[in-house]
């Protein structure tokens, strides 16, 4: 079942998100995870699935860091609809190899990342 994505944009939700200390590092990216609290599964407030990107300025200047978060966002359109469980927000960290790796293998680190946080699921 593809889930519906809603943006984090504020800071203190990515501070949120980081507390849980729920991470995976990739070579394109690094994955941080939080589960929703029973609290936040019952309104209806909150979507299913809530993601967040970053790219530090280590990466690179601004245009490098967009062409990083645009690759990074499509990579995360295509598996996190439909692979990732519901109730959980993300947070994606680009990192500096982001930009050289291809296509096909930053959405498997997308996905590798989300089976070691066992947040994965099979299309049914």
């Amino acid at each position: 079942m593809a889930y519906p994505i809603e943006r984090l944009k504020e800071r203190p939700e990515f501070l949120r998100v980081a507390s849980t200390r729920l991470r995976h590092a990739a070579p394109g990216l690094v994955l941080q995870m939080r589960e929703h609290s029973e609290q936040e599964r019952n309104t209806a407030k909150f979507e299913p699935i809530r993601l967040g990107f970053t790219v530090s300025k280590k990466v690179g200047n601004a245009v490098v860091r967009n062409r990083v978060k645009r690759r990074l966002r499509a990579a995360a359109e295509a598996i996190l609809p439909n692979h990732a469980r519901p109730y959980r927000d993300f947070v994606i960290i680009g990192r500096q190899n982001a930009i050289t790796r291809s296509f096909s293998e930053l959405k498997s680190d997308l996905e590798k990342a989300l089976k070691k946080l066992d947040a994965y699921e099979e299309n049914s």
